[in-house]
């Protein structure tokens, strides 16, 4: 049961948001007035149908209409403005810091420059009411090869982006595939994240770390079928980025009541709460937060125990980390006095 006064911390607690795919932000509403500025068509005839489409089964059927989505994003402005949408709604949220995932090549591919891409949804981050970082994430759906031209050609974007990661179709396609192009970006001095254990074995999540040497796991939710690699999580500290509405939207669980979020933090790994796709999954950070502690009887210190985790498992610099940190502390102190 989730009391008014336990919302009221979890809704009001400070925290970062480390999984969310820009471009997962992008409002229907948003969606058809960026369509009549660029002249794009739609396949929808209304806000309210386009909507009534996000009933997906897995996925692959969340990505088909993902990249649809995407069509209307042209020019650095659209870029600006969805990014810029996503800054304010989630400051409303009491998140601190975000560290924003976008996907080139879904836009390159349809000719947008990547500049274009990049350069918009910095200036918004520059500009926005919160602290926030890029990271630039491959489609494992796509060669390699392609990846590795990608990496190449946001090169010289490279001080607008601290990291990379790897989205899309998980299954089929294994960490291992993009082995080459991690190394140039750990030569680079980038950090390395990617989505392993979502619909993919735990196999994938091992490989991540051992192959592709990530810092963070996005999702991971699966790791818990490996006792193995569970301790290898906890001694290892290795974060996890957790999206609740996602896995139950996408059908990695049937319903919140049998998501594992509890039973990662019994476990003494280091999870997180994100929304992953919020305009497509159904809410924001805020939504996934109450949507967990609602069902899955989640109290004030795991509320405490995700609002730091969310903050040290960021890629913040040591400072701002404590700054935070010791934030997370007063608020829980004031709280619950």
């Amino acid at each position: 049961m989730l009391t008014d006064p336990l919302r009221n911390i979890v809704v009001g607690m400070p925290k970062a948001e480390l999984h969310i795919h820009i471009e997962g932000s992008l409002e229907p509403e948003l969606i058809f007035a960026l369509a009549q500025r660029n002249g794009v068509s739609l396949a929808y005839s209304s806000v309210e149908a386009l909507r009534a489409a996000y009933a997906f089964t897995d996925l692959q059927s969340f990505l088909d209409i993902y990249y649809a989505g995407a069509s209307v994003l042209l020019t650095e402005q659209d870029f600006y403005d969805m990014t810029a949408a996503y800054l304010a709604r989630v400051h409303a949220d009491n998140v601190r810091h975000a560290e924003i995932f976008f996907d080139p090549q879904t836009h390159t591919a349809r000719g947008v420059p990547i500049e274009t891409v990049i350069t918009g949804i910095w200036r918004a981050c520059q500009e926005g009411p919160i602290s926030s970082r890029l990271i630039m994430c491959f489609l494992r759906h796509l060669s390699e090869e392609e990846a590795i031209a990608t990496l190449e050609d946001a090169a010289p974007y490279r001080d607008k982006f601290i990291g990379v990661g790897l989205d899309s179709s998980e299954v089929g396609h294994p960490p291992e595939k993009f082995a080459r192009v991690f190394d140039r970006a750990r030569e680079l001095g980038l950090h390395l994240v990617a989505h392993a254990g979502e619909e993919g074995p735990p196999s994938y999540i091992r490989n991540a770390l051992d192959v592709l040497n990530v810092e963070r796991i996005d999702h991971g939710v699966r790791c818990l079928e490996d006792q193995l690699l569970v301790d290898r999580l906890v001694s290892e500290q290795v974060p996890l980025t957790v999206c609740p509405l996602s896995n139950i939207k996408l059908r990695v669980f049937d319903v919140m009541g049998k998501h594992n979020l509890r039973a990662l933090l019994d476990a003494g790994l280091v999870a997180t709460v994100n929304s992953d796709d919020p305009a497509y999954f159904g809410g924001y950070v805020n939504a996934n937060y109450l949507a967990a502690f609602e069902a899955l009887d989640l109290g004030v210190a795991d509320a405490k125990t995700l609002a730091r985790n969310s903050f040290t498992a960021s890629f913040l610099d040591p400072e701002d980390k404590r700054k935070y940190l010791a934030e997370v502390d007063a608020f829980f102190a004031s709280a619950t006095a």
